[in-house]
């Protein structure tokens, strides 16, 4: 998806699980994206689980975050 429509379907995503209290299943590239919306997340490679724990736990990973997101440590 382009971006912009990225963007509006993850607030939208969040907006459903917030208000609704829906329970979502998501598998997304975009991992930053992903685990921001994630109460739980796991981490695939190459089929493999290589990590798991919340959102916000992984995000804070700077094995995760250098691996999968770009970011430095």
């Amino acid at each position: 998806l382009a971006p912009l429509l990225t963007d509006v379907l993850f607030e939208q995503l969040g907006e459903l699980r917030e208000e609704m209290g829906m329970a979502l299943l998501i598998v997304e590239q975009n991992a930053g994206l992903a685990l921001g919306l994630a109460d739980r997340a796991y981490v695939l490679d190459t089929g493999d689980i290589v990590a798991d724990g919340t959102g916000e736990e992984l995000l804070a990973d700077d094995t995760i975050r250098r691996a999968y997101l770009g970011g430095e440590s």
